[in-house]
């Protein structure tokens, strides 16, 4: 597997779901080895849950700042270098995860003569709403459909996912499969008993990178009419990004900073600890190929309100519904309203609770996810 963020480098989805699937193959009894980027915090080859973990330093050649693709262009270099430590030992399959690292994934192929699969865990023509702006995002779309072509099969996370890929870059509806992420429940399951709220006034949790198609203006605004329905109510958003300082702004902007605490980045055990407080989980994006982070609430018990965006709209709709209610994408008064039931409705919170542990064991666990990504792997050996 490759890999550009891997554990304890933790930037979005991509990190849990390489770190989670590449274990639960190995208790498959798999042969797993995951190539990434130097992290300080780890040796440069290691063990991690019986995955072999080989790092790359990527510092040279300096590159700017503002050139990503060129700087993960060349980080791609170390990445195949890593594989001189290997003393031979070929893989049948490369599974690269998504387009930053699609050049050492088409190296691979070639070099080993193995097939290549690659996951899109998201589309640059997705985060810009089905535009994709000149420069940057239209380099890095270029990229994605460069590796969907070279790969002998793709693989979505979500229904959403499988059609905007076969849409953005023409791919054959055979060539892609649906595998949903998944989550390692008993990272997040509440160990204690805690009392949620915040002093005994509803807490309301939402986390993630802080930029605009994450949508957390929506909430922001939708406290501004809560806090007028249910007393004492107050919001934690946790997380850093770009779009920081206009939240920060909207919350004066709408008399809401007395209510909405922005935490900054927050560490694992310290969201664990939050989402096991909270009277209700919420998750505003605008665009979300799958949700990691709505499974994650479902594990730590969180109550829980999402956007009907993507593929957060079939996590906790259609055969799904009951373990949390979902909202327009970007409409205040919607998640306020919804909002207002979790934290009031007799019953409804705990029902959720209960249909949403059911999920991350029986749906989302890692060990269902790999037993779906195998017979993946088997069709692109066979060449179908």
């Amino acid at each position: 597997m490759l890999t550009w963020e891997f554990p304890p480098l933790v930037v979005g989805g991509i990190s849990p779901h390489v770190d989670g699937l590449s274990r639960a193959l190995v208790r498959a009894g798999h042969e797993v080895v995951v190539l990434t980027l130097h992290h300080a915090d780890v040796p440069d080859d290691y063990q991690a849950g019986g995955v072999r973990v080989l790092r790359a330093r990527a510092d040279l050649p300096w590159l700017p700042d503002d050139n990503f693709i060129a700087r993960m262009a060349s980080a791609n270099h170390m990445l195949v270098q890593l594989t001189t430590r290997l003393d031979g030992w070929v893989p049948d399959v490369v599974h690269a995860h998504d387009w930053l690292v699609a050049w050492a994934g088409d190296t691979l192929r070639v070099l080993w003569q193995r097939p290549l699969v690659a996951t899109v865990h998201a589309t640059e023509r997705g985060r810009n709403h089905g535009y994709v702006p000149p420069g940057q995002p239209a380099g890095i779309n270029a990229v994605e459909w460069w590796l969907t072509y070279q790969s002998t099969r793709v693989i979505a996370c979500s229904r959403f996912m499988v059609n905007e890929v076969r849409a953005a870059f023409d791919v054959p509806e055979t060539k892609v499969a649906e595998v949903p992420n998944g989550v390692d429940a008993g990272g997040w399951t509440p160990t204690t008993d805690l009392p949620r709220g915040e002093g005994g006034d509803p807490l309301v949790v939402s986390w993630g990178r802080v930029q605009y198609e994450k949508g957390f203006q929506t909430l922001v605004e939708a406290m501004a009419r809560l806090r007028h329905e249910v007393p004492g109510v107050r919001a934690v958003i946790a997380g850093r990004g770009s779009h920081l300082p206009e939240l920060q702004h909207q919350a004066q902007r709408m008399g809401v900073a007395d209510v909405v605490h922005f935490a900054g980045f927050v560490p694992d055990d310290e969201l664990r600890f939050l989402l096991q407080r909270a009277s209700c989980a919420v998750i505003p994006s605008l665009y979300e190929p799958f949700g990691i982070v709505a499974l994650e609430a479902l594990a730590a018990g969180a109550p829980l309100v999402a956007a009907a965006s993507g593929g957060l709209s079939e996590v906790l709709g259609g055969a799904n519904a009951g373990a949390g209610l979902l909202f327009e994408p970007g409409n205040p008064g919607s998640l306020a309203h919804q909002l207002l039931r979790m934290l009031t409705e007799p019953g409804l919170a705990e029902r959720c609770q209960a249909e949403g542990f059911r999920l991350v064991q029986e749906v989302y666990s890692w060990d269902v996810v790999a037993a779906g990504t195998v017979p993946v792997y088997r069709d692109a050996m066979a060449g179908r």
